[in-house]
């Protein structure tokens, strides 16, 4: 087994009919990090990419195994999947067929870190419809995939950026569901894991806020009472980490339940750490007007390190040259800075 410093680090593609190839090879090209880099998916969609963006498509060449090196100057290509037909590689849809090759990408990156090959994952844009139409029903998302397939109890969806770290009490769920699955146990879990992220990134003595799921942070009981399971949780954390050995951690402050505008108000000036979002685009909303670009999504108490960009598929922008790779440059950077 290599020693960990001399680990790759690997990246999937995304859909093949989407940008994620795109700002995959133009953060490839830029990376300048100490790792080796090594792009997972189809080598014919990473050539068809790289010409798009002005790249020299010999820059990338297939390899066999994680392993194996390439001359310098060089990206090396893993493709655990059949090659993919001109049909799937067609800029801006999705197929089935490019459904099943992104997902055996994501497998084959997150086998490669399980497995001690790799020292973090970086991942691309998926389609969640065409990961469904070939063969996968049940998929609904990276950071769920990845909580079942390394046996992870808590994974909190988190969005970093220069600005304000975000986490995600719940994650993707109709609205209708969310109030019962903001419970204690997932507030605190929330909590925890972006202190902990904190205190790896070096601490802080900034607070980190928790929003309320109601209006106004339900205004004392007036606008419902799913706060007091907030506050409960807030008190289980700060258990948590004065027990979890981690003092950076424990000494980052908390407080809440705050109404969530004003959260991401005095957190975008600074006065916040992080702020703990109660649903998917309480948080993502927020995110996307403060950071969209540099923000990057890291999925939160697993035990390998997993990033990704904060943006979709970009269907529109496909084929033509013109995808902005700095989320996915801000993904990378993270990931290698975590390793």
């Amino acid at each position: 087994m290599p020693p960990s410093a001399s680990l790759p680090l690997v990246m999937t593609l995304g859909c093949p009919g989407g940008i994620g190839p795109e700002v995959s090879v133009i953060a490839a090209a830029r990376y300048t990090g100490h790792r080796r880099l090594v792009l997972v998916g189809d080598i014919h969609s990473v050539q068809h990419a790289a010409k798009c963006c002005a790249l020299d498509p010999a820059m990338f060449v297939e390899i066999r195994a994680l392993a194996d090196a390439v001359d310098p100057g060089k990206i090396g290509i893993f493709s655990p999947a059949p090659p993919l037909t001109a049909e799937a590689l067609t800029p801006g849809r999705w197929t089935p067929e490019g459904g099943r090759a992104q997902l055996a990408w994501v497998d084959a990156a997150i086998a490669a870190v399980a497995g001690d090959e790799a020292a973090a994952m970086i991942t691309g844009p998926v389609c969640k419809e065409a990961v469904v139409a070939g063969g996968m029903p049940e998929f609904r998302g990276h950071t769920e995939h990845l909580a079942k397939a390394l046996g992870a109890d808590e994974v909190v969806m988190a969005f970093w950026s220069p600005r304000l770290l975000t986490s995600l009490v719940t994650t993707h769920l109709p609205l209708a569901a969310v109030p019962a699955a903001v419970t204690e146990e997932s507030v605190q879990s929330a909590i925890f894991w972006t202190a902990r992220l904190l205190a790896t990134l070096g601490g802080t003595a900034l607070p980190i806020a928790v929003c309320g799921l109601n209006p106004h942070a339900g205004e004392h009981g007036l606008i419902g009472d799913d706060e007091t399971r907030i506050e409960a949780g807030i008190v289980r954390a700060k258990e948590r980490l004065q027990a979890c050995g981690d003092a950076v951690a424990a000494a980052i402050p908390i407080v809440g339940p705050i109404g969530a505008e004003t959260v991401f108000r005095v957190g975008a000036d600074g006065g916040f750490s992080a702020a703990i979002a109660m649903y998917h685009d309480q948080a993502t909303i927020p995110m996307k007007l403060l950071g969209f670009g540099d923000a990057v999504n890291i999925s939160l108490g697993l035990p390998k390190i997993r990033t990704s960009v904060d943006h979709g598929t970009g269907y529109d922008r496909a084929g033509k040259g013109i995808a902005d790779a700095r989320g996915m440059e801000a993904a990378l950077a993270l990931a290698a800075r975590l390793a």
